[in-house]
């Protein structure tokens, strides 16, 4: 499937908006795509772009609808598929065989086929000019504009297989961009082995949406992503040979830029505003030179948007949790289900739920979990017992009420890898994690209690709002096990204030207090756990009621205080300009759709 054919079957659905009038790709086009994301809207087809000949198409993964019109396949039940295939042909028999054919057919697929020539060379421009593409400025702050979903292709210097990923490209000029590889990244680490240091490069533009979704999925390092998308298709990924480059590139994207990747040609590349909700900061990178721009006949230029959510790349990271449920299940049996909330950047909370089979295995499945792939960029990993629902945040903060108890329960990883967009720490790549088990299982029993313990005197919201003063701006309790503290942060010490309230506030049954800042919505569950997930660093920003160390052990009892309000040195929350927002209000019309 190319992007016309994808875009055809979403038409021939009703999931289509074509919009005739010139739109601008700085801000306009970004501020319309994210209304139409929190509306449930269709996806956007922009005729008229202004400044470039061709035509741009955004929010076409929005919805599970969409994604799964896309692959063909519900991409959990495909995961299950083929953990149900493993187990079953273990040993192999006719039956097992006969019964999951389709997915072994499926299996087969994972592979590549190379062809003569595609419809993505019918034009050919050497070297090749950037500014010919509708390409996007998504924030006012951001650097400049970003190619915003590239599918970018590197080949190991020694094994010579292929990676495939999704890198932000800031454009610099019509024959330059960055490359911003992070670290636990394939082209990342191929780039470690590199000796020659102009590496080549090709990005693939649009293409079958099997490979968007190969391109994110964190396969393990070495698996190939492009014969992965022919798996998610149940068809090869068709290849043609690049024109100035010895790699074989995607046959059914709209363009491919052909070029290489200097290494010691690094430039600063960002601010941009990302999917954590705040300006990533600008850094060093390489740099991206293009040799030539291939592109077919009435090409269509794909694009996304990223920033606080929810975005479209929501749907994206739920269909990599569930296709990856039942594979984790292969190598972490004791695993029932897990997910990573997109609310807090995905990364920020991984929620866990285990069978227990014997004390503490879910502290084990939790350090395992952490030195495998992508996953070892998590930040906060939380624990719950098989039955528990890890996607239900309400769900899993019963069983914080219940079970949690920082003497047991609390493992703190200070200077461990994070993801590059974690500005929490203040240290790019680096931080804290924090391990909080709430499942039911006990570790040590004998863990002393402090002297003088007295029973938990009852909530009381009065004495809450004495103890801040000024600074109180309300509270949420959320199954009595969290209580969310706003505050007006500014001028303030937010981590003394956290200390007065572990001191001197009645905070009943709570086992959690977080403060949070006064741009956050406490009554709206996903903008509260975006606020505290994003903006507080473990080692930093966690204290208790009580701290004391025993010899090596440091131990921690009542509830866990979070500093989770901003603070300096953070980069800004993403906010559009005023002007923007009210130019698209009085257009909104004008781009055919309705009001409300």
């Amino acid at each position: 499937m190319n992007l016309h054919q994808y875009i055809d079957r979403l038409e021939a659905e009703g999931e289509v908006q074509r919009i005739r009038v010139e739109v601008d790709p700085v801000l306009e086009i970004g501020e319309i795509a994210m209304r139409q994301v929190r509306l449930g809207g269709p996806a956007l087809l922009f005729e008229n772009v202004k400044g470039s000949d061709f035509p741009l198409a955004i929010n076409l993964n929005a919805t599970r609808k969409r994604l799964e019109l896309g692959l063909g396949a519900d991409p959990g039940q495909l995961g299950a598929d083929l953990v149900t295939l493993v187990k079953e042909l273990q040993p192999p028999s006719l039956a097992g065989l006969w019964k999951n054919r389709k997915t072994i057919g499926r299996a087969l697929s994972m592979r590549v086929t190379k062809e003569r020539g595609a419809g993505v060379q019918d034009f050919v421009d050497t070297p090749g000019d950037l500014s010919r593409l509708p390409v996007l400025q998504c924030w006012p702050q951001d650097g400049g504009r970003f190619i915003t979903l590239p599918l970018v292709q590197t080949q190991d210097p020694e094994t010579q297989k292929s990676n495939l990923g999704m890198y932000r490209m800031q454009v610099y000029n019509a024959s330059e961009t960055g490359m911003h590889w992070q670290i636990v990244r394939g082209a990342e680490a191929q780039a470690h082995k590199a000796q020659v240091r102009r590496m080549p490069c090709a990005v693939a533009l649009g293409g079958d949406p099997a490979l968007i979704l190969s391109a994110i999925f964190p396969l393990p390092e070495g698996i190939e992503e492009l014969p992965f998308a022919g798996l998610l298709r149940g068809k090869a990924q068709p290849l043609v040979k690049a024109l100035s480059q010895p790699l074989w590139v995607p046959a059914n994207a709209e363009f491919i830029l052909e070029g290489h990747v200097d290494l010691d040609d690094r430039r600063m590349e960002g601010p941009f505003g990302d999917h954590f909700g705040h300006y990533s900061h600008a850094a060093l990178y390489p740099t991206f030179k293009l040799t030539a721009l291939t592109h077919r006949k009435n090409a269509i230029y794909p694009a996304t948007i990223v920033g606080k959510p929810p975005q479209e790349d929501k749907v994206w990271g739920e269909a990599i949790n569930d296709f990856s449920a039942g594979v984790l299940k292969l190598m972490h049996p004791e695993i029932e289900d897990f997910w990573t909330f997109q609310e807090a950047g995905f990364h920020n909370l991984l929620v866990v739920a285990v069978h227990q089979r014997h004390r503490k295995e879910g502290v084990k499945t939790a350090l395992g979990l952490l030195g495998q792939g992508q996953l070892s960029l998590c930040k906060v990993v939380v624990l719950v017992d098989a039955g528990v629902d890890p996607r239900d945040f309400k769900a899993v903060l019963k069983e914080c009420r219940k079970h949690f108890d920082p003497r047991e329960d609390m493992l703190l990883l200070p200077g461990t890898p994070l993801d590059t967009l974690d500005f929490s720490s203040h240290v790019m790549n680096l931080g804290s994690k924090l391990i909080l088990d709430c499942s039911s299982t006990r570790g040590l029993s004998a863990a002393p209690a402090s002297k003088g313990a007295q029973a938990k005197a009852a909530f009381d919201p009065a004495k809450l709002a004495k103890v801040l003063g000024a600074a109180y701006q309300g509270h949420r309790s959320l199954e009595g096990a969290l209580l969310a503290i706003k505050i007006r942060h500014a001028g303030v010490d937010a981590a003394a204030l956290l200390r007065k309230v572990l001191d001197k506030a009645a905070l009943g049954t709570h086992k959690w207090v977080a403060l949070v800042s006064e741009d956050i919505n406490l009554e709206d569950t996903g903008d509260l756990i975006w606020g505290l997930f994003t903006r507080f660093d473990a080692a930093r920003d966690i204290q208790f009621s009580e701290s004391r160390l025993i010899r090596a052990w440091p131990l921690h009892r009542g509830v866990l205080g979070i500093d989770a309000t901003w603070k300096k040195g953070y980069p800004e929350p993403l906010e559009m300009p005023r002007s923007i927002v009210k130019k698209v209000d009085e257009r909104w019309h004008e781009y055919g759709f309705k009001r409300g």
